[in-house]
């Protein structure tokens, strides 16, 4: 499938579902404290076959045309848990998944499933905002001896922090939609105002920001 067609497709289907909602004019207030005009939970495309499909073949694509070396698909807990099954049963490789920290009772474990010291992994993840919590995913498995080749995920606000942060740790991204291309299909579906726009692209540019 051509990455301009899923871009446009995976970002119809999350406004379609209400997996993303825009509401410039009543912000959300993020777990950070930023304030956003924008919400993002892919879980909700599970309850969809047709779209919860149509997300996990394109990943599956994805993962096969960028990291065909992989051995192993790990989802990060816990919205990545359900995504990197279905991506793993497509392309039918081992799967595990990794908690940001190591469980404090039983056996301690950080990483649930079988991994081996020196396989290839790709991570798996539902949303990117500043990659903070995907890249400790990363840390814990290098640690435990793999050789991660990448992340793919479903959708990324895009923010330049996130870029930078997976840049630093050689950590090569695929997304399969993005804040850019959610906008110009919502403006398109007359999802949002074309006065909203403004606010809308400010947004991305100074989160901490944006709204105060």
């Amino acid at each position: 499938m051509d990455s301009l067609f899923i871009q446009k497709t995976v970002a119809r289907h999350l406004l379609a579902v209400q997996a993303v909602r825009l509401k410039p004019t009543e912000p959300f207030t993020w777990s950070s404290g930023w304030k956003s005009p924008i919400y993002c939970d892919n879980r909700v495309t599970l309850a969809y076959p047709e779209v919860r499909t149509f997300i996990k073949n394109a990943l599956a694509d994805a993962i096969r045309k960028q990291f065909p070396e992989a051995e192993v698909i790990a989802g990060v807990a816990t919205a990545g848990i359900p995504q990197g099954v279905l991506v793993a049963d497509v392309l039918n490789l081992p799967y595990c998944y990794v908690r940001p920290e190591p469980k404090a009772h039983g056996m301690g474990k950080q990483i649930e499933g079988h991994l081996a010291p020196g396989q290839r992994v790709v991570v798996i993840e539902d949303l990117i905002s500043t990659g903070g919590s995907s890249l400790k995913v990363v840390n814990a498995l290098r640690a435990a001896g793999a050789e991660v080749l990448g992340m793919a995920a479903i959708f990324t606000y895009g923010f330049p922090i996130a870029s930078q942060n997976f840049a630093s740790k050689n950590v090569p991204l695929v997304c399969l939609s993005d804040y850019d291309a959610l906008l110009i299909e919502a403006q398109e579906l007359d999802y949002i105002p074309v006065e909203a726009m403004e606010s809308l692209a400010a947004w991305r540019q100074n989160p901490s920001q944006w709204g105060q």
